[in-house]
């Protein structure tokens, strides 16, 4: 039969066809509907872990076990499983196991454009390229065949552009595999010294063995056209390349590109006048060409950052761009991304903004939006969990001058569970005077509603253990914790000031729940009142001041023609932040 899948559902597919029992991941653009996807299928069992460490080392004792299992994460989450991912290529698999990195060259939703193949060589990890859907699925299918029989952990390399892509796939039926007895075998799985240097050479080997693998593996082939040009290229950008080319080059399609296929590419080459590496961010490919003693183009000739799109290919080469329609472009407006109309966040970050001599110390999540206008109340945002470390080390610095500077850190509640726990541990334990706050929208916003271990469900929508934010906060030994609704600006004035005048440190937890959220009965019963009313502007009343549009609330709006500000009934939910900053009590509930 064949489906319409994107490629994070083919991945899914494959690896349920694989035979894959064992599923752990958390969540990020591109990679968050890999798990999704998995867990849909009943015969895999599917977890959203804490953090990327976790679900790698959760992935690894599936593996270790006996069962096939699959770990999936954006690029930057690779940097979090790196401690367990370089010993696990060590060790060696017993079940299969794929580990999929999510890149994302463009960086549409990332705070950095690294390139994850690095982390293949650099591990001797064996690595998949696909370009399309069907390629994930089918790669999905040959990578566990070949950890089994290479005795390695392999490395599927996504990008944004393959995740999120659709093209036509041919699903099968699921192979059942049956589990590998496992047996104690200290000297495969205890990676103390004496043993890590015996599995050193065993890798070595391993991976010889694999680069014979590589020069007849079927997902790297020769396309043989005009030989005037010779493209190699990886991923997305051999569907760019022909988009470009078309029949007028010939190709080398990598698909398996660790280790690359030295005698194939040099073949390939010794065919072709002029050849063109085209790949996306570093020169991983285009170093190893190098490498063999061959001339090419890559980095020299196109750029080493953003998506290697047809447009920029041709931009670079000098060929002509197709006909578009022209516009003018004068007339676009530039709209800066904001919080949605009655985000539990906006209260918060608009008392924030307008305390003076303080650093906001942020992390990654919808709230990051604060650090932009009308807000302004965002200064350092690094990688998960930093808000608090990285708070904590420049209140010290703050404390040894004179400045009377305060340090107010904030991250999200999936943000906390990831690696949040461990940087407020350092702050209690290092005795620090920052102001954290905790922003508890019930759900993990920013990647698109999947569960976390404060919601009380788990990757299959299945009742889970609650773990208590604030248990977690005090049982760290935090004295000052305060929870608070975010919408109240007076509570949260009072709250900041309260735990600005304290010189040890403290917690606020912003608590209510995310207005896009389908709110569960829990939430239901705890914030029976969300959502429910709208708000509407007295024109008499309203002096056309825009304090209220300071707020940055897309469903306010103002109308020149009459000089008043006016609410879009749609967009509207009533969390009453505008209501409490205008003067003239010109907005008020409807009727």
């Amino acid at each position: 039969m064949k489906k319409l899948m994107t490629g994070d559902e083919a991945i899914a597919r494959g690896a349920y066809e694989a035979g894959v029992r064992h599923a752990s991941a958390y969540p990020g653009t591109p990679s968050t509907e890999i798990l999704e996807n998995l867990a849909t299928y009943d015969e895999i069992y599917a977890e959203w872990a804490p953090n990327e460490k976790v679900a790698m080392e959760s992935a690894i004792g599936a593996a270790v076990a006996g069962a096939r299992s699959i770990v999936s994460m954006k690029h930057v989450g690779v940097n979090v499983a790196a401690d367990p991912l370089f010993t696990w290529a060590y060790m060696g698999v017993n079940a299969g196991n794929v580990i999929v990195s999510a890149d994302e060259p463009g960086m549409f939703s990332s705070q950095n454009e690294q390139d994850n193949r690095n982390y293949a060589k650099s591990a001797k990890l064996a690595m998949f390229e696909p370009s399309d859907s069907q390629e994930c699925l089918d790669m999905m299918k040959a990578a566990y065949e070949l950890s089994e029989e290479y005795n390695t952990p392999v490395m599927m390399r996504m990008t944004t552009r393959v995740c999120h892509s659709k093209s036509i796939v041919e699903i099968n039926d699921r192979k059942e595999v049956p589990l590998k007895d496992w047996e104690k075998d200290p000297s495969k799985y205890v990676c103390v010294p004496a043993v890590a240097r015996v599995l050193r050479v065993k890798l070595e080997e391993r991976f010889e063995k694999l680069r014979a693998y590589t020069e007849t593996s079927p997902f790297n082939r020769v396309e043989m056209g005009d030989t005037k040009i010779g493209v190699i290229a990886s991923g997305i950008c051999y569907y760019y390349a022909k988009e470009v080319f078309g029949d007028n080059a010939s190709y080398l399609k990598l698909g398996f590109t660790n280790p690359l296929p030295a005698g194939l590419i040099k073949d390939f080459c010794a065919k072709v006048d002029k050849v063109y590496v085209l790949e996306e961010n570093d020169p991983y490919i285009e170093e190893f060409v190098r490498m063999q003693g061959i001339q090419c183009s890559g980095k020299d000739v196109f750029p080493s950052y953003g998506e290697m799109t047809p447009d920029v290919i041709r931009k670079c080469i000098g060929a002509e761009a197709p006909e578009t329609i022209d516009f003018d472009r004068d007339k676009l407006i530039n709209r800066a991304p904001t919080f949605c109309a009655g985000c539990p966040h906006r209260g918060l970050f608009y008392r924030l903004g307008k305390k003076k001599n303080i650093m906001i110390s942020g992390d990654i999540g919808c709230y990051t939006l604060a650090s932009g206008a009308p807000y302004k109340a965002m200064d350092s945002a690094v990688c998960m969990g930093a808000s608090f470390s990285l708070g904590h080390g420049a209140q010290k610095v703050f404390n040894t001058g004179d400045t009377g500077r305060r340090v107010v850190t904030v991250l999200g509640d999936s943000t906390f569970f990831h690696t949040g726990i461990n940087s407020l541990i350092n702050t209690v334990y290092n005795n620090s005077n920052t102001v954290n706050i905790i922003l508890d929208n019930r759900i993990t916003g920013m990647t698109g509603h999947q569960n976390n271990p404060g919601t009380g469900f788990n990757a299959k929508n299945e009742p889970a253990t609650l773990i208590s934010i604030e248990e977690v906060v005090r049982a760290i030994g935090v004295k000052h914790v305060y929870i608070i609704d975010p919408n109240n600006l007076k509570e949260v004035d009072e709250t900041l000031d309260k735990c600005l005048a304290l010189d040890e440190p403290s917690v606020i937890i912003t608590r209510w729940p995310c207005v896009l959220k389908k709110l569960s009965q829990a939430d239901k019963d705890e914030f029976d009142q969300v959502f429910r009313t709208k708000n509407k502007v007295v024109e008499e009343k309203c002096i056309g001041c825009k304090a209220c549009l300071k707020t940055g609330c897309p469903a306010l709006s103002y109308d020149p023609a009459n000089k008043k500000v006016q609410i879009n009934r749609a967009q509207c939910v009533g969390c009453n932040v505008c209501s409490q900053v205008c003067k003239k009590d010109a907005i008020v509930k409807e009727d």
